[in-house]
C-alpha cells in the first residue's frame, strides 16, 4: 500500500537498514518470546527517535514519530509495543529536561548517555493496571537517606529483560508538605529490582512484557525529577500529563495501524475477495491511519493542545480501534481458510491488531470524562 510505503520510507531514514533486517527473519521468529528484534530496534538507532537534537536524538514530530510507528508495527508488533514504551518515556523525560527550573547534573549526565549508549528506557508508570492514570504512581517511595527506597511492581512492563533505564512514577512531598508526582531514574541493574514470567500469549510475546518488581530499590536525591509545580497534586492533568497522553496514545495506536496494514498488504498481493471487498478493506485501514496522522500533525502545528489535544486522540485511538478490528477481520476472511490452515502469519497479525483495546484509559472509564468535554464540562481523567 502507498502510504505503508511512506511509512516504511519515513522509518529508513531515521533508522537506516532496520526495516531490511527484521524482514531478514520469518515473521513468526520476529514474534517469539526471545526474537532478536528488540536488538536490531538497539542497534539501528531506536533509541534516539524522540530525543532532541541537544541529548543527540532525532527529535522527530508527531507525524513522523506516527509513520515510524506505523512501519515498526508493520515489521513487527511486537516490536512496536515495546518501542511505543521506550518513546513515551522519552517524550515525558525530556519535556521535563525543557523545564526551567533544568536538571540536576546527575539527571542531565544520565539523559545524555541514552543516545551514544544505545540505552533503552523500560516504563514503570501506571499503564497496564485496570482503569488507571498511565502517568498515576505504580510505586512507592519511601524517604531515606540521601533519596528513596521504591516497593511495588509493574505487571506488564514492556523492555523488561532489554531495559537499560527503568523510569518510575512516584509520589513525593512537595516544597509544601503536600504530595507531588515525581519521575525515579533507575538503571536496571540497581540491587533490589529482579525480572518475572508473566506474559502468557503468544500475540505480542516479543515485547519482553514481564513483571519487574522493584524491592526496597534505592535512587538518590539527585535521580528523582520532580514534574508538579505551585503544589500541583499528582492526579491532576497538568500540561506535562496531557503531553503524556497524546504521545502515549498516537505511538501505540499508530503501532497497531501497522499490524492491520501488514495483513491487509497480504490480502491486496493475493489478490483474494473482490474489488469490491479489497476496496473496503483498503478504506477501514486507511481511514483508521489517517485519522491518527492528522491528529499527530494538529497537535504538531499547535492547532491542538492541553485538554483539547487529549480528547481529540482520545476519540482518534478509539475511533482507530474498531476500525482496525473491523479491518483485521475482514482481511482474515478474505485470505480464506486455506490460508489459515497453511500458515499461522495471517492469524498472528490478526491476533495483534486485538490489543489497542487493552491500553489504557479504556473505553468505558473516559465515556463519562469525555461526554463531559463535549457537553462544555473540563477534561477530568483518572
Amino acid at each position: 500500500m502507498r502510504s505503508l510505503e511512506t511509512a516504511r520510507t519515513t522509518c529508513e531514514q531515521y533508522h537506516p537498514g532496520l526495516g531490511k533486517a527484521l524482514e531478514e527473519i520469518d515473521l513468526t521468529d520476529r514474534e517469539q518470546v526471545g526474537s532478536p528484534v528488540i536488538a536490531l530496534f538497539r542497534d539501528h538507532g531506536g533509541a534516539g527517535l524522540l530525543v532532541p537534537a541537544a541529548f543527540g536524538g532525532r527529535g522527530a514530530d508527531p507525524v513522523d514519530a506516527v509513520r515510524v510507528m506505523r512501519a515498526l508495527g508493520s515489521y513487527s508488533p511486537s516490536l512496536a509495543a515495546a518501542a511505543t514504551m521506550h518513546h513515551f518515556t522519552a517524550a515525558m523525560l525530556y519535556s521535563l529536561a525543557g523545564r526551567a527550573d533544568g536538571l540536576t547534573v546527575a539527571q542531565r549526565d544520565l539523559l545524555a548517555g541514552v543516545v551514544p549508549g544505545r540505552k533503552l528506557m523500560a516504563s514503570g508508570w501506571a499503564e497496564g493496571r485496570t482503569q488507571q492514570n498511565i502517568l498515576a504512581p505504580a510505586v512507592t517511595a519511601k524517604p531515606a537517606d540521601g533519596g528513596y527506597l521504591l516497593n511495588g511492581a509493574k505487571k506488564p512492563c514492556s523492555l523488561s529483560r532489554s531495559m537499560d533505564l527503568l523510569t518510575a512514577s512516584v509520589t513525593v512531598p512537595g516544597a509544601d508538605g503536600q504530595p507531588e508526582l515525581a519521575v525515579a531514574l533507575v538503571t536496571a541493574d540497581t540491587p533490589g529490582i529482579t525480572v518475572h514470567p508473566f506474559w502468557g500469549n503468544s500475540a505480542l510475546a516479543a515485547a519482553e512484557s514481564d513483571e519487574v518488581r522493584l524491592t526496597d530499590v534505592f535512587v538518590p536525591e539527585e535521580l528523582v525529577l520532580r514534574t508538579t509545580a505551585d503544589g500541583e497534586g499528582p492526579d491532576r492533568l497538568s500540561e506535562m500529563q496531557s503531553a503524556g497522553f497524546v504521545w502515549f496514545e498516537l505511538l501505540i495506536s499508530a503501532g497497531y495501524t501497522g499490524a492491520a496494514a501488514a495483513l491487509v498488504q497480504r490480502v491486496l498481493e493475493q489478490a483474494r475477495g473482490s474489488l469490491t471487498d479489497r476496496a473496503a478493506l483498503v478504506v477501514r485501514a486507511e481511514s483508521a491511519h489517517l485519522l491518527l496522522e492528522g491528529t499527530a500533525r494538529a497537535v504538531r502545528d499547535g492547532d491542538l493542545a492541553g485538554e483539547e489535544a487529549v480528547a481529540a486522540v482520545l476519540v482518534a485511538r478509539y475511533a482507530a480501534q474498531e476500525t482496525l478490528s473491523g479491518a483485521a477481520d475482514l482481511a482474515l476472511e478474505l485470505l480464506g481458510g486455506m490460508d489459515f490452515i497453511r500458515s499461522p502469519e495471517g492469524s498472528l497479525l490478526a491476533a495483534a491488531v486485538r490489543p489497542l483495546a487493552f491500553h489504557p484509559p479504556s473505553r468505558t472509564s473516559t465515556a463519562g470524562p469525555l461526554l463531559a468535554y463535549a457537553d462544555g464540562s473540563p477534561l477530568v481523567l483518572s
